[in-house]
């Protein structure tokens, strides 16, 4: 059975009809959906899913409890050492997700930090990303680095030094290409 990892920007509360569509597509091959307990596109995906009575889904979760499981399915606890509430303590799950999925389909506002760092962890496993830039209301496949240089033009300059800082953008891409190169 496929598993996808679905994820976005907590800044996106509403799923746009291709979104939605895209979704049908997981639900009718009958796809397990991983997803995480945030507010944001992690609840919208849920609350989508539920109105379609979709059963094949594993929420995942930092700690004991999730913040949202609006479908009442299964939850897969991850546990961390990290400080809860931190962006390290929630980030453990995400991780955890890229490990066991197949692939990503996720849900960006051209902005979120969180939402980049799970297509670099996708790319880092050999997996792909379908991503779906809300502003532009496309579709991007990233399958390589230069897909995922080809997303990042999609930022402005201010959200661009916001992911070098948190992220070490260029540190990550440099590891990156490395690999890569290592496989030819």
């Amino acid at each position: 059975m496929h598993k996808v990892f679905i994820s976005g920007s907590m800044s996106i509360e509403n799923l746009d009809a291709n979104v939605v569509d895209r979704l049908g597509n997981v639900i009718e091959s009958d796809y397990q959906v991983l997803v995480g307990d945030a507010d944001g596109v992690d609840s919208a995906i849920q609350k989508h899913l539920r109105s379609k009575q979709t059963s094949n889904v594993v929420i995942y979760c930092a700690g004991e409890k999730p913040r949202n499981n609006f479908g009442d399915w299964i939850v897969e606890r991850i546990s961390t050492l990290a400080k809860p509430g931190t962006r390290e303590f929630f980030t453990e799950k995400d991780l955890k997700m890229a490990d066991v999925c197949d692939y990503g389909f996720m849900i960006w506002d051209t902005k979120s930090t969180g939402t980049l760092r799970n297509v670099i962890e996708l790319l880092k496993r050999g997996k792909y990303s379908l991503v779906y830039i809300n502003k532009k209301k496309a579709f991007k496949k990233v399958k390589s680095i230069g897909d995922f240089e080809e997303l990042l033009e999609n930022m402005s300059e201010k959200s661009l030094k916001k992911a070098e800082d948190k992220l070490r953008l260029s540190a990550q891409l440099g590891q990156l290409k490395h690999v890569q190169s290592d496989l030819f």
